[in-house]
């Protein structure tokens, strides 16, 4: 049996620095080798905090998965945003669309609590409350209710 090392690195631009070099070090593997697998493996994540799981066989070879960034990432970077608002119940920084909410509810479907899109995307749309996001120019949480009410049944479909 071998080890497991699972950390969030910067999308695209991983170092042998902490959290992987003190982690992966006293693995006796070749920290560069795994650095560069990462940065290939998650250049398409540049600028996201991206969750890595390196898993080490006990014959020293590595194999690398990848996972999807938080939502709060990928609702940033649908905005074009450098980072959330500081005061997300008073000062709205950017808006999303519902489809992008959808978007993103299924790329990360698989690690949601949710069993159904319809709770993935409200779930999405929840993270939108504290990042300071609107939804289609509405306040996410009223978005809440015209959900329930049936009013994006066609865009969930």
């Amino acid at each position: 049996m071998g080890e497991v090392v699972e950390v969030l690195v910067p999308g695209g631009k991983a170092t042998a620095g902490p959290p992987l070099g003190p982690a992966l070090g006293p693995l006796g593997i070749n920290v560069k080798a795994v650095v560069d697998e990462i940065n290939k493996k998650t250049a398409e994540f540049n600028g996201m905090q991206v969750p890595v799981k390196v898993e080490v066989d006990d014959k020293k070879q590595f194999t690398i998965s990848v996972g999807v960034p938080p939502a709060t990432s990928l609702i940033i970077k649908e905005c074009g945003l450098e980072k959330g608002s500081g005061e997300p119940n008073t000062n709205k920084v950017g808006n999303l669309p519902f489809e992008a909410a959808v978007r993103i509810a299924r790329m990360k479907f698989d690690d949601m609590l949710s069993y159904e899109l319809k709770t993935a995307v409200k779930e999405v749309i929840g993270s939108c409350v504290s990042v300071g996001v609107t939804v289609d120019g509405k306040n996410p949480k009223d978005i809440f209710a015209l959900i329930d009410a049936g009013e994006y049944d066609s865009k969930l479909a």
